[in-house]
């Protein structure tokens, strides 16, 4: 298996799939891209061209399901990781899939179930990228005390002013997207990274542009997605969080996350972390030493994944089964006005 060739298959070549994905993986001995299948035949074709991919497919299970590779990368929007998941898993092949994982938690339990039955096979997430760099340094101070008992946990992720007249994205098409909103699971799962699961969820959001055009057909749809949420929620290790995620709050700042424990505070903002204890006069900046600065390595742990040389970590179907619980559950808060349990298991809102 080490030395064996890795042909890839491509499903959805988007833009990180066309700036990470791609090339992330044509830089690796042994791996070669063998066919692609974007939404339509010029897309696909363009991507062909760009990266020299021999082979276009018109539909993308006839892709999944040809002999002519062994793992799948899927860079589509949400509503069709899990029937590309399943579809693959069933072929055979590794799975590599973007994030968010899914368009509910009932999807993403099916998709882990899937590979739960194929043990054999690697099946990836493509993890939140925001705090990749200084991940081991918080762990490695969380478990030293360096914070003391995490009481609180902030998390503010801010957008450009509100624009009334732009089209319709996908991140707000509620049939791409699905309970997605916004980057909500993307900043929960960094947090899970650093001090565990939520086991409560409470959640408030408003769409503030009720109704946008669509760019493919050019007829008004409403807007199921919310612009902006709040979501409070009691984390397992004690702490309550609030994660502000909007796409309103223009000239608002950095996104940033902080963590306020016993005896000092952690911020993480514009890729660095902050640091300060009872009796400093503020926060300081913390060094983070090249032995412990992580980085995006998403295709060459799939491929080693794959190829016996280690285990997946970044990120696993088990914790894409988590955030997008988070997610669902703050999709029942806000829609039933009631606090959610966490875990939800498989019955989807």
């Amino acid at each position: 298996m080490k030395n064996d060739p890795i042909r890839v298959g491509i499903v959805g070549a988007g833009d990180n799939t066309r700036a990470k994905h791609i090339p992330g993986l044509q830089a690796i001995e042994g791996v070669e891209i063998i066919s692609v299948c974007n939404r339509g035949r010029k897309s696909s074709e363009r991507a062909a061209r760009q990266f020299g991919i021999p082979k276009v497919y018109d539909n993308w299970l006839e892709l999944v399901e040809a002999p002519d590779t062994n793992a799948i990368v899927i860079g589509t929007w949400p509503d069709l990781h899990a029937p590309v998941t399943r579809a693959a898993l069933e072929a055979d092949k590794h799975v590599l899939c973007e994030a968010r994982m899914a368009m509910n938690a009932k999807e993403a339990h099916e998709m882990l179930e899937a590979a739960r039955k194929r043990p054999h096979l690697i099946a990836q997430v493509v993890p939140s990228p925001f705090t990749l760099r200084v991940d081991r340094v918080v762990k490695r101070l969380l478990a030293d005390g360096y914070p003391g008992e995490v009481l609180a946990i902030d998390v503010q992720s801010r957008g450009a002013f509100l624009d009334r007249e732009a089209p319709l994205t996908w991140r707000q098409d509620f049939n791409l997207s699905g309970l997605n909103v916004l980057s909500l699971g993307i900043w929960y799962e960094a947090v899970m990274r650093w001090v565990g699961e939520a086991i409560r969820v409470m959640a408030m959001g408003k769409t503030f542009v009720k109704m946008r055009t669509d760019p493919q057909t050019g007829t008004l749809r409403a807007v199921r997605v919310p612009e902006q949420i709040d979501v409070l929620a009691e984390m397992a290790c004690g702490a309550q969080a609030h994660f502000g995620i909007s796409a309103v709050q223009g000239l608002g700042g950095t996104d940033e996350v902080t963590l306020f424990g016993s005896e000092g505070t952690l911020r993480f903002a514009e890729g660095k972390l902050y640091g300060g204890r009872k009796g400093d006069p503020g926060l300081k900046e913390i060094e983070i030493l090249p032995a412990e600065e992580g980085r995006w390595r998403v295709e060459e742990e799939f491929i080693r994944a794959i190829r016996g040389q280690e285990k997946i970590t970044r990120t696993t179907f088990s914790d894409g089964v988590q955030y997008m619980e988070f997610t669902e559950a703050a999709a029942r808060s806000m829609a039933e006005k009631r606090a959610v349990a966490l875990p939800l298991g498989i019955v989807t809102f």
